[in-house]
């Protein structure tokens, strides 16, 4: 996969995530704040924790770090997939979120490229 193609999709990704962050906390008391800046998603929670979600592009992957630890999701069949677990990467958010932030949050699928 050329580099712009997975940089554009891990943007659209990471976009998605905020767009379901801001509908999750219109309806929810969580004190979260987000902040998207040149490929990094951080996601401050309430206890001052953060969830980190960054396009890694020397190895097209989106890694995530948690209080739980560090994943890494590669393009899989259109879907990002993580290296070790095989979750998807919505699956895996959604856990972490509400694990970490208190936050129940439904995020929308999540494509990733096709592999070529």
């Amino acid at each position: 996969m050329h580099e712009s193609a997975f940089i554009a999709a891990a943007d659209a990704t990471l976009e998605r995530i905020g767009l379901a962050l801001d509908a999750a906390l219109e309806t929810s008391d969580a004190d979260i704040d987000w902040n998207l800046t040149d490929g990094v998603l951080t996601i401050e929670c309430e206890d001052g924790s953060k969830i980190i979600v960054n396009r890694h592009v020397p190895n097209r992957e989106v890694w995530v770090a948690a209080k739980s630890g560090g994943f890494h999701f590669r393009a899989d069949h259109g879907h990002w997939r993580d290296t070790r677990g095989h979750d998807d990467l919505a699956t895996a958010l959604t856990r972490l979120l509400k694990a970490q932030a208190r936050l129940a949050l439904r995020l929308p699928e999540l494509p990733a490229p096709q592999e070529r």
